[in-house]
């Protein structure tokens, strides 16, 4: 988990790892109804923001030529005037149709049909289970948004383009975007990153007495250029 100081209001932006997503989605299927596991990962997979998964319809779920299952996201419900449609893993393509066959959903009925504060609830009491059996203190700063933004530092990292990612996500300015995304990294990436340096590697540490006896021979000059 990675987290950084937002620039003008109090807290912190959080990024979870591929495993902390998991870990989440795991502790949400456990404890909460499909309902409720649905709503978190439509965030979390296809980086919807939280008053979008509380107006996706049934008839916005649909598939490309190839199968392949998307949302339609009506950024301005009222309007129509942004839209986009984000990918989405097959197997939440078929949450969201069993849930409505067993639900008996009409086309036009919202599945995740509750306000958006109560998805932020629902993620809250999640991570808050996860703090509880973690003991790590970055769950208690974790929120729906969270969610959305390791989805989209998480696929840049795997190499999606920045703009079908913006594409996908709803993101309109570019500098935006490349101030708030393109200079951040997962925390796969900064591992990565980290097993580079050769002292920092695990399994290859630094001899301590080869380190000690490079201190004594080098005396206080040694510090003298730091």
């Amino acid at each position: 988990m990675r987290m950084k100081p937002y620039q003008k209001r109090d807290g912190k932006r959080v990024w979870l790892s591929k495993d902390e997503i998991e870990l989440l989605l795991k502790d949400i299927s456990e404890h909460e109804t499909t309902k409720e596991e649905i709503a978190v990962k439509l965030a979390a997979r296809a980086g919807l923001r939280r008053k979008e998964i509380v107006q996706v319809k049934l008839k916005d779920l649909v598939h490309d030529e190839k199968g392949h299952p998307r949302i339609r996201v009506w950024e301005e419900v009222a309007k129509k005037e942004h839209y986009r449609e984000p990918p989405i893993p097959n197997n939440l393509a078929t949450q969201i149709e069993t849930m409505a066959d067993f639900t008996g959903l009409e086309p036009d009925n919202e599945f995740i049909d509750v306000s958006d504060r109560t998805v932020y609830r629902w993620v809250r009491r999640a991570c808050e289970r996860l703090y509880e059996r973690t003991g790590d203190e970055g769950w208690e700063r974790v929120d729906v948004h969270d969610l959305r933004r390791s989805w989209a530092t998480h696929i840049l990292a795997e190499g999606v383009l920045p703009s079908v990612v913006m594409e996908w996500g709803g993101w309109k300015d570019w500098e935006t975007f490349r101030r708030h995304y393109l200079g951040e990294f997962s925390p796969e990436v900064l591992e990565r990153e980290r097993e580079k340096v050769e002292f920092l590697a695990e399994g290859d540490p630094l001899d301590a007495d080869t380190a000690a006896n490079n201190v004594m021979r080098g005396g206080s000059s040694h510090y003298a250029d730091d």
